[in-house]
């Protein structure tokens, strides 16, 4: 380092150039940076979704998740590994030990499931397997409003807005929320169908087999060749009607005589209202590591050129968009860097009364943090709160190096006579060595932070490279850039004050007296009282370092701050099991009515149905309020007032919190017990006594339990004689009930010319029907000898309450 400085004190050209250099690849890099609120951290946590439709949470958990359990735990590094099991849904999660590689960890897991999805449920839709993301929330809501009716906007929403977002960079998932998706409805009489006597079976036969268009290969004649195709496909609802599902008497019974085919929706599973008024939302979800920013921006450049060919009543608005925050906070944080480089420069000028001295030390503080953009870049790493953290904080020890020499070459001019360049010379290779320790000590304190094997480790593996990087950098610019520009800038006189009395050393200059005399001989008597005191000051130094862990019992202690203000906030609300989508809806209005009631409520989007795992008895709201400047109330007291409003609705169990900043792969609690044990309804009533419990403790709200028995449901009894008697199986009786009450959306598909695109053909029981359980007994299921039979012949309905 000292031969360095010697060659840049005589090259003044390499020295700015080698600076300049790395000054240019950081102001290049800087451009091309990402920007996010938080770096790209990827979990060791897997999750593999998958769907069996209609069927019950103790069919989903013996069925699905726990065959996707048995082989997932084969796994190796599996550390904890549970699932979530609703009707209709398996979500198993896998977590592994930080060391394993996620990418090989997630196909491993693949493999895994390939070889179970043979076993799964022959209506089970393929498992989804996924690396966890840590922002499970979504990117950006986007509304889409209009004076249409709610089909026709679904329609715009699916086939437009969404396959262009589903295009965009980074974008992982795209979920549609309140809309009604078209499809033909084939409705069928439970009467009609028993008077007929044909099996529901019959009917979805019927429709699969007449409703298809299969190649017919090529035909060859002469010089042409032609391919020949069957147009079998059916183009409008009354073509459905007409099709012939059986012969009796000599007569064809067709679907128009068992009931009727309608072009029309599916049944709706979910509702939003953006203030009151219903709309279609669409959720955009990043993929995992990817940019937010990026992605947000990517999906606003595709929004502004959509609407554009939008019909003029048609209206897209954004909702939700992390990237506001995201680039307020960054902006903030600019700024604090900037200011924090003037009055850091300013303190230096204070000391050093001295604007060349002040130049020579500040210079290091730009150079030091744009070059490390640089690395940055090469790395991967993005413009987020804790890589700008690290540069904040930098700033006041980037330019400790460049003091402490410029101070050595100023003592030596000042105090051995001896000119600028000699004095660079000596003074650098005197305190080389000391600059040089001083440094690398800092740099052994902040790269082991990024290696720690925690996850804090992984989150704050960019804080600790790009605090380090910036102060290697700041030690090459203290042996190049600093004595270079004292040899050529310091002047003699600047040594002797300003008072004008040249360069005397007169101890009465302006240099030794006033404030800066007070301050020195302050000094000297604290550093004679210590030297004079050294068992006192020891046993006080161990007495304050030992205050630490008193003291630290007092703080408290969080991952992330939970309570930041950004004027924004949702809330999940859970209703009893078994309410519909209609009682869900109305309950979403009265809490929309609760949260309007209070001041600074400036928007409010209400969902009903489609939440985690497509239970209709969920339901949330986000809700944006004025900006905390406008406003009496801090977000956590406002949160508060929510509260209290949510709780005049007692059969309702809301969470009102913050938006979710960063999941650690736990779900979105704070605090999160699993109670485990062979018994399901012993862990229930545990389950409920310890949220009964959290009353009584001070600082928990919205405590709740994921384990809920008293879902009620409609089974059917299967008389196992007398279903032998008749022949009837067990298998043919639960595929005629799916079919008619729970409805298969993908029978067959229509195709529409005029939209130039298909559509699911729902094959169900009319409404009125399939609400009534003595309707459903009267359909018809196969028996022996190609008889049929009614259900209620061989099945026992009745209503009970389950998990």
């Amino acid at each position: 380092m000292q031969k360095l400085a010697e060659i840049c004190i005589r090259r003044p050209v390499f020295a700015a150039m080698l600076i300049l250099a790395l000054t240019v690849i950081g102001a290049a890099s800087y451009t091309g940076l990402g920007v996010d609120r938080f770096p790209a951290v990827d979990l060791p946590t897997v999750s593999v979704r998958t769907a069996l439709p209609g069927a019950t949470t103790e069919e989903v958990e013996t069925e699905v998740s726990q065959r996707i359990e048995e082989v997932v735990n084969t796994v190796a590094g599996v550390q904890e590994l549970r699932s979530i099991s609703s009707p209709g849904s398996s979500f198993v999660i896998a977590t592994f030990g930080l060391e394993r590689d996620i990418d090989v960890a997630a196909q491993d897991v693949r493999d895994r499931i390939a070889s179970v999805v043979r076993d799964l449920p022959e209506d089970a839709l393929p498992p989804v397997v996924n690396k966890f993301n840590n922002d499970t929330s979504a990117a950006i809501t986007v509304a889409l409003a209009g004076n249409r009716p709610l089909v026709e906007l679904t329609e715009l929403a699916d086939k437009r807005l969404k396959v262009q977002l589903e295009r965009v960079a980074g974008v992982g998932e795209v979920q549609i929320i309140g809309g009604l998706e078209r499809a033909i409805k084939v409705e069928i009489d439970a009467d009609r169908l028993a008077a007929y006597g044909i099996p529901a079976t019959a009917v979805r036969n019927a429709l699969e087999r007449q409703n298809t268009a299969v190649p017919g290969g090529n035909v060859t004649s002469g010089p042409r060749e032609l391919p020949l195709r069957t147009l079998g496909r059916l183009v409008d609802a009354e073509g459905f009607g007409a099709i012939a599902v059986a012969e009796i008497g000599g007569q064809p019974v067709r679907i128009r005589d068992l009931g009727r085919a309608i072009d029309g929706t599916k049944e709706q599973r979910s509702a939003a209202r953006l203030d009151g008024v219903p709309t279609v939302t669409l959720e955009v979800r990043r993929q995992s590591g990817a940019n937010t920013v990026a992605v947000i921006d990517g999906a606003k450049e595709v929004l502004a050129n959509l609407e554009k060919d939008l019909p003029a009543d048609l209206k897209v608005e954004i909702i939700r968009d992390q990237s506001r925050y995201i680039r307020a906070a960054l902006h903030e944080i600019n700024l604090h860097l900037v200011l924090g480089s003037i009055l850091a420069s300013l303190v230096v000028f204070a000391f050093l009364r001295n604007w060349r001295s002040t130049l020579i030390a500040a210079i290091a503080i730009p150079t030091s943090v744009i070059a490390t953009f640089g690395m940055m870049k090469a790395l991967g790493f993005t413009l987020n709160s804790v890589t700008m953290l690290a540069l904040v904080l930098m700033v006041g020890v980037v330019i400790d190096d460049a003091i402490v020499v410029l101070e050595n070459i100023f003592r030596f001019v000042e105090e051995k006579k001896m000119n600028p360049f000699e004095a660079a010379k000596a003074a650098t290779a005197e305190i080389g060595l000391a600059v040089l320790a001083t440094t690398l000590s800092l740099v052994v304190i902040f790269v082991p932070v990024s290696f720690m094997s925690s996850i804090s480790g992984r989150f704050l593996f960019q804080f600790g490279l790009t605090a380090a990087v910036a102060v290697l950098v700041s030690l090459l610019v203290s042996f190049t850039l600093t004595p270079m520009m004292s040899a050529r800038l310091l002047r003699p006189e600047d040594t002797a004050g300003h008072g004008g009395k040249g360069g005397s050393g007169d101890a009465h200059d302006d240099s030794r007296s006033g404030f800066y005399a007070r301050l020195d001989r302050l000094y000297a008597r604290i550093l004679k009282f210590a030297m004079g005191h050294r068992r006192s000051v020891v046993f006080l130094s161990l007495a304050v370092a030992f205050s630490i862990w008193p003291l630290s019992k007092l703080v408290k202690v969080e991952y992330i701050p939970t309570d930041v203000d950004e004027a924004e906030f949702e809330v999940n609300v859970g209703a009893p099991e078994g309410t519909s989508l209609a009682a869900m809806d109305e309950a979403m209005r009265a809490v929309e009515a609760e949260i309007r009631a209070v001041p600074h409520v400036r928007q409010v989007l209400v969902t009903a149905g489609g939440g985690f795992l497509g239970g209709v008895n969920q339901g949330s709201a986000f809700v944006r309020i004025s900006p905390h400047e406008e406003r009496r109330l801090s977000l956590p007291r406002f949160l508060n007032e929510i509260r209290g409003r949510l709780r005049k609705l007692p059969y309702l169990r809301p969470a009102v919190r913050n938006v979710a900043s960063f999941n650690l792969g736990g779900g979105n609690w704070d605090i999160d017990f699993a109670l485990r044990g062979p018994n399901v309804a012993v862990l229930a009533e545990a389950a409920n006594r310890l949220r009964d419990k959290t009353k009584e403790i001070g600082g928990i709200v919205d405590a709740d339990t994921t384990l809920k028995l008293d879902k009620p449901e409609l089974v059917a009894e299967i008389d196992r004689a007398r279903a032998a008697d008749l022949g009837v199986e067990a298998g043919d009786l639960a595929t005629a009930l799916r079919l008619l009450v729970g409805g298969d959306p993908e029978v067959t598909r229509f195709y529409d010319p005029e939209a130039d695109d298909d559509y699911d053909v729902e094959l169900r029981l009319a409404a009125i029907d399939r609400s009534d359980p003595e309707a459903i007994g009267r359909i018809m299921i196969p028996a022996a000898g190609g008889r049929s039979v009614r259900l209620d012949s061989v099945v026992k309905l009745s209503e009970r309450t389950t998990a």
